[in-house]
């Protein structure tokens, strides 16, 4: 049953109420909605090859401009880094694009209290902005720093593959712009695509970001420096946000 944002935050406060006495198990609201819309038949994910990235910031713009992204909010990016060798005290930099990782075991999905946030039978994950109620519990439940609160329209935003774009045959934005060709997205299920074929022949190379989050992340990286993977020695943050 649909469940308009009126009649959740009258709900809530009722539960506040009484939250001292009735366990969260025997709540009228259903957490975790099921899969929905797109095909199983399909899964879609992406792979960024950091070896042909430069930095341009195309993605970024293209998204911006295809979304309609409010000015300093962004669904995507390139983000620059100083990584220090190890054992030396020369500095690297290094790019690396930034966006939702459409987790098969995405931790946004859970904490959603209206069911706005859910997963596509293709994997995507996606909002529903007419149930949206602004809370951020998902902003904050995302380990990759994904997402963001529209202030225009007050809800949870994030990348979403340009799944408009998709469901008609067309690329992403971000995809369709990239200079280099550094980003890739196809169907896992599909062993003839160019990203199957691509995370096949460099299995060994492949990573993704803050795998000790368990969420199995979608966006595929290559040429992933291991300081982007690999927690600092005595701290329990990776060093992804170890900027020097």
């Amino acid at each position: 049953m649909d469940i308009s944002k009126r009649v959740f935050l009258r709900q809530l406060g009722v539960a506040s109420v009484g939250a001292a006495t009735i366990p969260l198990a025997q709540a009228t609201l259903s957490f975790g909605p099921t899969r929905r819309e797109g095909s199983s038949a399909h899964r879609y994910a992406m792979l960024i090859d950091l070896r042909r990235c430069i930095g341009c910031q195309s993605c970024t713009v293209s998204c911006a401009i295809e979304n309609q992204t409010p000015q300093g909010e962004f669904r995507t990016t390139v983000n620059q880094y100083q990584v220090r060798r190890e054992n030396s005290e020369s500095v690297t930099n290094v790019l690396l694009p930034r966006l939702c990782n459409h987790c098969d075991n995405p931790p946004c999905v859970p904490v959603c209290p209206v069911q706005a946030t859910f997963q596509r039978e293709d994997g995507i994950v996606v909002i529903d902005n007419k149930r949206c109620v602004g809370c951020a519990y998902c902003v904050q439940a995302c380990p990759y720093d994904a997402r963001f609160i529209n202030h225009n329209t007050q809800t949870a935003d994030k990348c979403t593959f340009c799944v408009h774009r998709l469901d008609v045959g067309l690329l992403p934005a971000c995809v369709e712009s990239c200079v280099g060709g550094a980003r890739i997205i196809g169907d896992l299920h599909d062993p003839q695509s160019r990203l199957r074929q691509l995370l096949d022949t460099h299995k060994d190379a492949i990573r993704v970001l803050k795998p000790q989050e368990n969420t199995s992340p979608q966006v595929f990286y290559l040429g992933l420096d291991d300081a982007f993977v690999t927690p600092l020695l005595g701290r329990s943050q990776p060093a992804l946000w170890q900027e020097v």
